[in-house]
């Protein structure tokens, strides 16, 4: 078997000068074209660290002129150094090499291990299928090959694979090394916020005591409010800012105040070490990820039961483990899905989230047809795309039940709420009272030191003088505009409530309705009070009727029941829709009009379906045109006596008008009578009348008021007239 010829590429350089070395598989086709040395090491710290590999690696540029090759055609490429060779895609100076292999400019490539070219046997048998195509050698400490010859291939396939092997039982140690400090309890990336970690490697509270304070007021006020972005709101419009320490540069592990942010406190609440809860895995970088090109694309959030590692009472605790868990909890509900309410909106809607459709089990949605007219529907035949089973409902009927049993249930709890609203607002003023003074305190500690700087530095020496001058100059001008916001959050809010405020504020929690309907209680308010006492609300809603059944979950566990009437849009969808239709003909039956009808259906309890008002007229005409029991004035003809016309007839008669001629019956120019029941316009007008209604209509022109009393005064109606 054939093996690949060596040569002494580690002989001092100035043997190299003197003598040339020689390979049969170096040709003049070869020396023709580019020598390339490729230099990587696989870190930063290699880089500095390992210096004696490096000028071994740059050497071979040396080596490439001893094999042969002109200065000027050798080229050294080391744009990857500090790269790890598990990838070929961002290592620039990699694709430069493959660029120039395929441009068919290279003649042999030198590394002093094949490892420096690729970790990979993807991107290592890349390479070599290029060369063997391109016929470019390759050569490294122990030998020059050819890609080309099978031989030389194969023992290039090996020291690619034996280089991957290396590569991950490196890499299986290092993890295990890893994975056995972490089930100790031991593996830090750095310590959150409110955390140090000592000399010894222990982890303790920061030492600041402003620091320690925010992190309590965050999780007091994440209590209260209930939401990442009304807790980020609440903290700016105090003014409170969270504590970092710095992780690198000049000012490593000082103290830093920053405005709060979604994503800072979003992560803030969601680490268990707050918890004194040790954990590791909760965010491990996805193997396909690197591949993606984004940044922290791969790294999602695991659930708490996909933890590699979780040691409880590991480490000191801000809050306790099971209210962390009820802010996990809590941080779920806020996201709004088909189990979850999310957080509540700025909407007129009050159950929105919490209004469950009682036929399919789905939370159901809000639909705005007028801005304060929001509707309760039920998407579920969409999503799953059959014939619609499930009925929304307006909001203002079911809304209004919910909050009136909220205020009852919250009347008996009266004198405790506004004993909790007068503890929670003087707790409120102690703890931002606090935070002010120490910031003041603070910014008076940088005007000492800062002067005590200024002091000690030589006066001769100018220029650090006037730099430390300017910091000290720098320290009392916050100081000063913390005192003034200092100042303004007194006037504004003083440490004590005044017995004026006492008193509004029992008197407001002793009125608990009117503090409900207030003007300044936005729907917002409300909305969190229903979410506090109430579970979800499961309603019943049938197409075929207006009566609508409601149970409330309240929580602990108790369930009550309501029943209430829902507008509908039409007659149909009503429940007592024939009753109320034979009701209304057996009243027509017994001579009644429409509106002795509509008020003795008001007076036995009938209602409409869209408004829940009463009935009058002109809803008895149309539900008995439904009915057919009028209808077209032709229908009913013997309504109509000798010589008596429908208006529409006898318009068509005079060739007028309906609107003039209805004008002239109001004006008593012809005799009109109206039926009891329709309110049709009856008209009587014999022969004589009709001529006399044409001359009249001649006669008759705009602008003209001027008629002859002939004209206008109707002829005299016979007494009795048969009917037809």
């Amino acid at each position: 078997m054939k093996t690949a010829e060596t040569s002494p590429c580690c002989e001092p350089a100035t043997s190299h000068a003197k003598a040339r070395l020689t390979s049969s598989k170096i040709r003049d086709v070869h020396l023709g074209k580019l020598a390339i040395v490729y230099v990587r090491q696989s870190s930063p710290q290699q880089v500095l660290e390992n210096r004696e590999s490096t000028a071994r690696k740059y050497a071979l540029a040396d080596f490439a002129q001893v094999l042969g090759w002109s200065t000027e055609r050798v080229i050294v490429i080391d744009e990857d150094q500090g790269q790890s060779g598990t990838r070929a895609d961002n290592r620039s100076g990699y694709q430069r090499l493959l660029a120039e292999v395929t441009l068919d400019h290279v003649g042999i490539v030198l590394g002093l291990e094949m490892s420096r070219l690729a970790r990979s046997n993807k991107d290592w048998h890349h390479l070599l299928e290029l060369c063997a195509i391109f016929g470019s050698l390759l050569a490294d400490q122990d030998g020059v090959y050819d890609p080309g010859d099978p031989n030389d291939r194969l023992l290039l396939g090996l020291k690619g694979t034996m280089s991957e092997v290396e590569l991950h039982t490196m890499r299986n140690r290092l993890d295990r090394g890893r994975m056995n400090k972490a089930q100790r309890g031991e593996m830090f990336h750095g310590m959150p916020m409110g955390y140090v970690i000592l000399p010894d490697g222990d982890v303790a509270f920061d030492p600041d005591e402003q620091a320690r304070a925010v992190m309590q007021i965050v999780f007091d006020k994440f209590d209260e409010i209930g939401t990442i972005y009304g807790l980020m709101h609440d903290l700016v419009r105090n003014r409170i800012a969270l504590p970092i320490r710095l992780r690198s540069g000049p000012k490593k592990s000082e103290l830093e105040w920053r405005r709060p942010s979604l994503p800072t406190l979003c992560q803030l609440l969601h680490h268990p070490i707050y918890a004194g809860a040790y954990a590791y895995g909760r965010r491990p970088c996805d193997p396909k990820a690197k591949y993606s090109g984004k940044r922290n694309r791969g790294k999602k959030w695991k659930s708490m039961e996909e933890w590699k590692v979780l040691i409880k009472d590991r480490l000191p605790a801000y809050i306790t483990w099971d209210r962390y868990l009820k802010n996990q909890e809590r941080l779920r509900q806020n996201l709004r899905g088909k189990t979850t309410p999310g957080t509540p909106g700025k909407g007129a809607s009050l159950l929105a989230g919490l209004l469950v459709c009682g036929t399919c089990g789905r939370r159901m949605a809000v639909a705005y047809r007028t801005r304060h007219e929001p509707h309760y529907t039920c998407n579920g035949h969409l999503m799953n795309a059959h014939e619609q089973t499930c009925y929304g409902l307006k909001s203002t009927e079911i809304d209004q039940l919910v909050s009136h049993q909220t205020l009852r249930s919250l009347e008996p709890a009266a004198l405790e709420l506004s004993m909790k609203a007068l503890e929670d607002v003087a707790k409120e003023r102690v703890r931002l009272d606090k935070n002010w003074q120490q910031s003041l305190q603070r910014a008076r500690y940088d005007i000492d030191l800062a002067e005590r700087r200024y002091r000690a530095v030589d006066p001769e020496n100018r220029l650090v003088a006037a730099s430390l001058e300017k910091g000290w100059n720098e320290a009392l001008r916050k100081e000063r505009h913390v005192q003034e916001d200092y100042d303004r959050f007194l006037r504004e809010s003083p440490p004590q409530l005044t017995e004026q405020e006492r008193a509004t504020i029992q008197m407001l929690a002793n009125d608990i309705p009117a503090l409900w309907h207030a003007p300044a209680t936005t729907n917002g308010d409300r909305k969190q009070i229903l979410r506090c006492l109430i579970d979800r609300v499961v309603v019943q809603v049938r197409c075929d009727s207006e009566h609508v059944e409601a149970t409330i979950h309240w929580k602990g566990g108790y369930e009550s029941h309501h029943a209430f009437i829902r507008p509908v849009k039409t007659y149909a969808q009503l429940r007592d829709y024939e009753p109320l239709m034979t009701r209304i003909v057996e009243l027509r039956d017994a001579g009644r009009n429409a509106e002795e009808i509509a008020s003795a259906l008001n007076q036995e309890g009938f209602r409409p379906p869209k408004q829940p008002g009463t009935f009058n007229k002109p809803m008895i005409y149309e539900l008995l045109k439904r009915r057919g029991l009028i209808g077209n004035e032709r229908s009913h003809d013997e309504l109509r006596g000798n010589n008596e016309w429908w208006l529409t007839d006898l318009s068509r008669e005079l060739k007028m008008s309906c609107d003039k001629l209805r004008d002239w019956s109001k004006r008593g120019w012809v005799h009109c009578r109206k039926t009891p029941l329709q309110g049709y316009r009856i008209l009587w007008a014999d022969a004589d009348e009709v001529k006399r209604l044409k001359t009249l209509l001649a006669e008759s022109r705009r602008g003209i008021q001027g008629y002859t009393n002939d004209l206008t005064t109707p002829k005299a109606r016979p007494k009795k007239s048969k009917t037809r």
